[in-house]
């Protein structure tokens, strides 16, 4: 019976806080412990009882030799009445017998007594320690969650900056590449302009030829001599 009250005081004795600073899950630890206080309190429940109930017996023992040692003493009373002496010592004889088992069954029933009362004060300590821990349970239960909700926020919102963070440097690059495709418009665009000016002078040069051609056709043609482009 002793054993079974220390287990649950050590249980009760501990910083439920300090036990669950050591696991992952605190919800699961303190639900340990409550499972663990219910069944050790169903084990001392059960004792109690136990204990009760034998302090009852020991009551009922002797309250019985109580009565019939007052029987005893009436019916020596009634001897001596009738004028039978010897009826009367025979009967205070049997009351002896029940005076000293009520004086041997006192000891042992006011200390079952004590024992009894202690016993249910304990169990009745034991079991508000008990409603107190499912108390916490719910509370530590809902601060876990939120903690937990707190922690998935702020890897939430690591995730966010880091993508804030590779976003802007995707834009950076894109600003290069948006700068690497103007220098090469750019250029593009001033090859061109080289380009339509190269064509202008081969232009040029070709009208002059074609121009020189006809001249000397011409000239063949009127029998003169043609004039050549200086």
């Amino acid at each position: 019976m002793a054993n079974i009250f220390k287990r649950i005081n050590d249980v009760i004795a501990a910083n439920i806080n300090d036990l669950i600073d050591r696991v992952e899950d605190p919800e699961r630890m303190i639900k340990q412990i409550i499972r663990e206080m219910e069944d050790n309190i169903s084990r001392a429940r059960d004792s109690v009882v136990e204990a009760i109930a034998n302090e009852k017996q020991l009551q009922k023992e002797l309250e019985n030799n109580q009565k019939l040692s007052a029987e005893w003493l009436g019916k020596a009373e009634t001897a001596l009445q009738n004028n039978n002496e010897e009826l009367a010592r025979a009967a205070l004889a049997r009351k002896k017998e029940h005076d000293t088992i009520c004086k041997a069954l006192e000891p042992s029933w006011q200390s079952a007594k004590n024992t009894s009362e202690n016993l249910k004060a304990q169990l009745k300590a034991i079991e508000a320690k008990l409603e107190e821990a499912r108390r916490k349970r719910s509370s530590l239960a809902a601060r876990q969650h939120a903690a937990e909700a707190r922690q998935q926020m702020d890897r939430t919102l690591s995730h966010f900056e880091a993508g804030i963070k590779a976003q802007t440097q995707f834009e950076r690059m894109e600003d290069r590449v948006a700068s690497m495709e103007a220098r090469t418009e750019a250029m593009m665009d001033l090859r061109d302009d080289r380009s339509q000016l190269e064509k202008e002078f081969l232009d040029m040069e070709i009208n002059a030829e074609i121009d020189q051609e006809l001249l000397n056709l011409k000239a063949k043609i009127s029998g003169d001599t043609p004039k050549s482009e200086s």
